[in-house]
């Protein structure tokens, strides 16, 4: 019997002492200990917020390798953040931000943010569209998916949508996306779950029924009458605007574009809207040239977009928590791609890997998942950040963590089976999101001999389950998996044959549950 089933038939009719996680209870039909046990077996009203950086945001400017630091000053000489300004993380001697997200950090050093480190997919794709449907969509890079990943959660959440919907168990639209056009990810299998709010002035208008004129003309008088019967047609301009007038106040938010997208959606949410899915976007981050000022690099344009997002985003958890909701809420952010390890002589950055992922919220573990990226002694024009962690693996943690998604809906909605990483505390959904740690001076996987010419031997422990090893290149591109498959615990070798392979550095990435690990490998001549 599923654990909802036992609570909702067998708990509520006896009256005995029991045990549930450990805990001595005492059940009675009318608990309201119980009857939110059983809600959390059923449902939950978690909301996920996803904050899209447009233009692939440079992740190694926004999170420092201090441990590090005389090589990355090295490989970008132009632009680097002088280390005495770093913003120091508490408790974490090797990792800082930008100075521009005192924010941020304040929220870290509080214990509400999490920053995964070196996220990405297997052969990245610098196209900022098709990037962006991957990172939309949850594909692999060479497949082109119809549905988005948010869509297809929704589909189990909500089956047979948009067929009887609105109802009285769902009123509210399952995903809003503040801007003029509805994400790709939020694509089901029958249509798209989300509506649009085109812009915070649309939203105002909506609210205070304003209409702007329209010409005394006969194309005029077509285009109020399209207005009306959108308006007719909108089954969820009602609810949220019903929503939005509970929220008679709200905490003072930065001016930037962003804030205002936040305040909109911390008013939705205050104001009791079951929406699940929120999607706001900030532009801006196709750094090619002049991301920094010359006389100062911790100022510019990306310092000024990170001061954006950290001041926007402090203030809506400030006000959900005036507004008591900030536990309904966890937040994400994530960019199409990251950039490159070297700048350019333009005072930028080109396209590149990976890059870290800030995930936010009151239930958000405190921690920097990840070491920091590897960087080379002398890094070249095309050295690229190597990937730490798929992205989907952050979706599949998301949502089995903060939206309770089982295991066997988990993989339908992924489409794969991905690695589950340690983000939301386990109270979310009453389950141990905690993984065995690995200390920084254990070896999960090495190679003997490196540098080598021809062939190199794997070496890796794994602790039984799953185990996978991926060879990269310095652009990111898959060029082997040598092990996918389930192992017993223990220690293992696997020789990799590279003599196909040119010359230069590799990266092997080691993979086993929640664990990782990633090491570089020489070929020679």
């Amino acid at each position: 019997m599923k654990r909802r089933d036992f609570l909702r038939y067998t708990a509520p009719a006896s009256i005995l002492p029991t045990f549930i996680n450990g805990f001595s209870i005492k059940a009675f039909a009318a608990s309201p200990f119980l009857a939110a046990l059983e809600k959390t077996a059923l449902d939950n009203d978690h909301v996920l917020v996803m904050i899209q950086l447009n233009g692939g945001n440079d992740g190694l400017n926004m999170v420092i390798p201090l441990d590090q630091y005389s090589k990355y000053e090295t490989a970008r000489r132009n632009i680097a953040i002088p280390e005495g300004r770093v913003l120091r993380l508490a408790g974490n001697t090797k990792t800082g931000i930008h100075p521009a997200m005192t924010g941020i950090k304040q929220m870290y050093d509080e214990g509400h943010v999490s920053i995964v480190q070196s996220v990405g997919y297997p052969s990245p794709n610098f196209s900022h569209f098709r990037a962006t449907d991957i990172w939309l969509t949850g594909s692999d890079a060479n497949q082109v998916l119809e549905t988005g990943w948010g869509g297809r959660f929704l589909d189990t959440e909500y089956p047979g949508y948009p067929k009887d919907f609105p109802n009285a168990e769902m009123p509210d639209p399952p995903a809003i996306q503040i801007g003029s056009i509805v994400s790709p990810a939020f694509v089901g299998g029958g249509g798209n779950f989300g509506m649009a709010v085109t812009s915070p002035t649309d939203f105002y208008n909506l609210l205070d029924n304003i209409e702007e004129n329209v010409p005394n003309t006969r194309a005029g008088k077509e285009l109020k009458y399209i207005r009306q019967i959108q308006r007719q047609t909108n089954k969820y301009a009602d609810v949220i605007k019903a929503a939005a007038a509970k929220v008679m106040s709200q905490g003072p938010y930065p001016d930037n574009s962003l804030a205002a997208q936040l305040k909109i959606v911390a008013r939705l949410v205050a104001g009791g809207l079951k929406t699940r899915l929120y999607m706001v976007s900030i532009g801006g981050f196709d750094t090619h040239a002049n991301q920094t000022n010359s006389g100062d690099t911790t100022t510019g344009e990306h310092a000024r977009l990170l001061g954006n997002i950290s001041s926007a985003v402090k203030a809506f958890m400030d006000d959900l928590t005036m507004q008591k909701k900030s536990q309904r809420v966890v937040g994400m952010t994530f960019s199409e791609f990251g950039r490159r390890i070297m700048s350019n002589g333009s005072m930028g950055t080109d396209h590149g890997n990976s890059a870290p992922m800030i995930i936010f919220g009151d239930y958000v573990n405190q921690q920097v998942l990840g070491n920091n990226p590897t960087m080379p002694d002398a890094a070249g024009p095309v050295d690229n950040v190597p990937m730490q962690y798929d992205f989907r693996s952050v979706y599949a943690s998301l949502l089995e963590q903060w939206f309770c998604v089982p295991s066997q809906d988990l993989n339908r909605i992924m489409l794969n089976n991905y690695q589950s990483l340690p983000l939301i505390n386990g109270l979310a959904c009453s389950v141990v999101t905690g993984i065995p740690g690995v200390g920084d001076n254990e070896t999960l996987i090495s190679n003997y001999p490196n540098p080598f010419t021809a062939k190199t031997v794997l070496q890796y422990k794994t602790r039984g389950g799953h185990t996978l090893i991926q060879v990269f290149d310095t652009m990111g591109r898959l060029i082997a998996k040598p092990v996918d498959r389930q192992h017993a615990a223990g220690t293992y070798t696997h020789t990799l044959d590279a003599e196909h392979l040119p010359s230069g550095m590799y990266y092997v990435r080691f993979q086993n549950g929640a664990a990782q690990q990633v090491r570089t490998m020489m070929k020679v001549r």
